[in-house]
């Protein structure tokens, strides 16, 4: 399988303050760039638990005895680590977002760029795709989708044009989509709003916001004490989640304080936010969009 060159590599491995001995999650495997650098600096008695839940990372196993791949949707990371007498470990890493691979593919239906039937699944044999969203979802849902994750001015719109549209008959491809929608898609801005209808319904398709929130939940029951998370997002609602959490614990609103206005939190947040340079933006297009938060767990 080709896979591109992992994003923020050095940063993002490095953000872990890795022991030797240690117990490591990285929980998007995909072309297993940063599970190879992890266990670089592992040693012989550390350990990497890796999670995937698209079979076509399967074929990029590392044959370490330190390193186990587990093809599972990381929002069920602390129930499969107990499988193997794991309850808390080190350090997690996250790649978020889709994988060049899954972008490459034109026939998993991720990017623009090729015709292909709605899909959009980034795990093969969920019960959900693009079709389903675009096909049987009522408009409401649609236009909730495209306003909240696709951030879409046009989304009522849009959602009453492609319900009108499958009354004749079902919108099955890429191409039939953008057809529908072609009103929404001028010369100047046709890429951007093709991206955001595209990442909408993938966000829909595989829970991510919901899955996001279920993994965050779990971290600081994971962690040992000044264990260290390390996270890349590549869009704003992801970031969002991310940067809140990592400041106060929670998703929405603030903490309880106490009668001085202090507040308890798991996690703190090491330094501040990481970009890619501009080399790296210009070897590998994908981590444009990337950015890095590093956290460590409290006592």
């Amino acid at each position: 399988m080709s896979y591109h060159n992992p994003v923020l590599l050095k940063e993002t491995v490095g953000g872990l303050n890795i022991k030797p001995d240690g117990i490591y999650v990285d929980v998007t495997f995909g072309g297993g760039g940063h599970s190879k650098e992890i266990l670089r600096h592992l040693g012989k008695n550390g350990r990497l638990y890796a999670f995937d839940q698209d079979k076509d990372a399967l074929a990029n196993a590392i044959d370490d005895e330190r390193f186990v791949l587990i093809h599972e949707n990381f929002r069920y990371v602390r129930r499969f680590l107990r499988f193997y007498g794991v309850k808390q470990v080190d350090g997690v890493l996250a790649d978020f977002g889709v994988s060049s691979h899954q972008f490459d593919v034109a026939e998993r239906g991720f990017s623009t760029r090729f015709e292909a039937k709605l899909d959009m699944r980034m795990n093969q044999d969920g019960a959900l795709s693009a079709y389903d969203v675009v096909n049987t979802y009522e408009e409401e849902q649609l236009r909730q989708v495209f306003a909240q994750y696709g951030e879409l001015r046009a989304a009522p719109a849009m959602a009453r044009l492609i319900v009108a549209h499958r009354e004749n008959e079902p919108i099955i491809t890429s191409a039939q989509l953008k057809q529908v929608l072609k009103k929404f898609l001028s010369p100047r801005h046709e890429n951007k709003i093709l991206a955001q209808i595209y990442q909408a319904i993938r966000i829909e398709v595989n829970q991510e916001i919901e899955v996001l929130k279920e993994f965050l939940l779990q971290m600081p029951e994971l962690l040992v004490e000044k264990g260290r998370l390390s996270f890349i997002s590549y869009h704003s609602l992801e970031d969002r989640l991310v940067k809140r959490f990592i400041r106060n614990g929670l998703f929405e609103g603030e903490p309880e304080r106490d009668m001085f206005g202090n507040f308890e939190v798991p996690l703190k947040k090491v330094g501040g936010l990481i970009v890619p340079a501009k080399e790296e933006i210009k070897q590998n297009n994908r981590a444009r969009s990337a950015k890095l938060r590093v956290a460590e767990k409290l006592s």
